[in-house]
């Protein structure tokens, strides 16, 4: 169908339009047959080039023959400058003038029209999904972190150097954070936050939280605002399950990674939503921050995993904690 609404277009029209979009394409697949190292791409590339090769040979030719049109030969075979024999007897009537040449439209005209009209539907695809709304395009935004508290905050969070789980998802769902985990394509499916309180503390210590979901991982923070110094929490791993513990300073401030698994919970709601028991979950890295630089109790605590059990390097969570940590809001004591 295509074809057939080309071939009817002028001839100055659709030459120069085949050859503006031949010679685009064929560099455009050349270019990318060289960086992907593909031959298929290179020689669909190069068959557009021959194409356009062959296109502007065409137009060339036509453009020298309007400029140099044969002369037309006479109706007995003859050309006009071969000498006819004059005719015997009287002279014949003086043929009639010749009707005047209806005027052909600009050659040059009609291409520069082409090709305008070609770049600015160019134009129009390329800004296109620019300037129109991502929802027009399918293009995902970017999830957001919960609003307000929808219920009271718990006593433990009155303290003016309390946090809350949703100034810890703004604090963490950064642009940056995709590009940090070294998936620079993807896009967050999920973020929220909650307003805890330390298990066994009678409420009275707060534990927000805040997490951001990707494909590929998960980010966790918390922080916990009790006692405990990064110095101490170091000394409770000897009896705990972490495993590859590594003393660190972060932002001037005592640090520690380990590894421990996270928590897996099924739940059978073929059954009445029965829960089935507590299983051992993927392997997770976590980074814990002291509160302050003199480790006076509290930390933080950010935290990688994935469904696969694989979680990026130290240096990709050290640089997520740079990030994070400076846009938590401080609180004075």
């Amino acid at each position: 169908m295509l074809g057939f609404l080309i071939r009817l277009l002028p001839f100055w029209v659709r030459e120069p339009l085949l050859i503006v979009v031949g010679s685009v394409f064929g560099a455009r697949l050349l270019y990318l047959g060289g960086v992907e190292q593909s031959w298929t791409l290179a020689g669909i590339g190069a068959l557009f080039l021959v194409f356009t090769a062959v296109r502007v040979h065409t137009v060339v030719q036509a453009l020298r023959t309007r400029r140099n049109p044969a002369p037309a030969a006479s109706e007995d075979g003859t050309r006009p400058d071969t000498p006819v024999p004059a005719p015997q007897g009287p002279a014949p009537a003086a043929p009639a003038a010749p009707a005047a040449r209806e005027k052909e439209p600009n050659a040059w005209g009609q291409a520069f029209a082409a090709v305008a009209v070609f770049a600015a539907l160019g134009a129009a695809a390329f800004l296109g999904p620019k300037l129109l709304p991502s929802e027009a395009h399918g293009t995902p935004h970017a999830v957001s972190c919960p609003g307000g508290q929808e219920t009271e905050l718990p006593s433990a969070y009155k303290s003016p150097r309390t946090v809350t789980g949703a100034e810890l998802c703004e604090a963490l769902n950064t642009p940056d954070l995709a590009r940090l985990l070294g998936t620079p394509t993807e896009t967050a499916t999920g973020a929220s936050a909650s307003n805890n309180t330390a298990p066994l503390t009678d409420g009275k210590v707060a534990l927000p939280e805040a997490k951001v979901e990707f494909d590929t991982y998960t980010v966790n923070v918390a922080v916990t605002y009790n006692h405990l110094s990064i110095a101490q929490y170091v000394k409770l791993m000897d009896y705990g399950n972490e495993i590859d513990v590594k003393k660190a300073e972060v932002l001037g401030r005592p640090a520690v990674f380990s590894s421990d698994h996270t928590m897996r919970i099924e739940i059978d709601f073929g059954s009445g939503g029965s829960g089935g028991p507590v299983g051992q979950g993927p392997l997770a890295r976590t980074l814990a921050v002291a509160l302050d630089a003199e480790d006076r109790g509290g930390y933080y605590e950010i935290t990688v995993w994935s469904t696969s059990g694989a979680f990026p390097d130290d240096d990709v969570l050290l640089g997520i904690t740079e990030k994070v940590l400076p846009a938590v809001p401080e609180r004075t004591m």
